[in-house]
């Protein structure tokens, strides 16, 4: 990864520059392929108050460029912010990259272990085609399972269970 740290109207010590560095440093835990950083620190004084402005503008391997400003009266805590929601942005980026709406990839399925239950294993359900309420209390009556998720005739999701007294429900 390319680092690029520049500052307009203010010099950059080292000890700036390195407090930039570990803050970009710290966003590599995310996994994401970052191809270039840069950095750029403004020192800005309006109506003779003195802020700061810190623009992070990272390019990241098949997404678009990512760009976080952040302004305040200290160097260091503008730099915390930015690095802050560039934490935020790169965390959505790495979930929306593992996982699809909630569900992990099936190259990533594992098996859940929870006190007092043997073993969780995620399961695809078999939604896909719609079914009358008696082709699923069929099916259900000829399974070893207590209930049954289905969609209608009418695209709604429907389940089917079995009831303690022997019949059976359905929401």
């Amino acid at each position: 990864m390319n680092l690029s740290i520049s500052g307009k109207q203010l010099e950059l010590t080292d000890p700036i520059k390195n407090y930039i560095e570990d803050a970009v440093d710290a966003l590599n835990k995310y996994n994401l392929d970052t191809i270039s950083t840069r950095v750029i620190v403004n020192a800005d004084e309006k109506n003779g108050k003195k802020g700061f402005n810190v623009e992070f503008v990272i390019n990241l391997a098949k997404k678009e460029t990512i760009v976080i400003r952040q302004k305040d009266k200290d160097l260091y805590a503008a730099i915390d912010l930015a690095t802050e929601r560039a934490k935020k942005v790169f965390r959505r980026t790495h979930d929306k990259l593992t996982t699809q709406k909630g569900k992990v990839k099936d190259d990533q399925t594992e098996n859940i272990v929870i006190d007092g239950a043997d073993e969780i294993v995620p399961m695809e359900l078999e939604l896909y085609k719609p079914l009358e309420i008696e082709e699923a209390l069929q099916k259900l009556q000829d399974s070893s399972l207590q209930f049954y998720v289905f969609n209608d005739m009418d695209a709604k999701l429907r389940v089917i269970y079995k009831r303690t007294d022997g019949k059976f429900g359905l929401y």
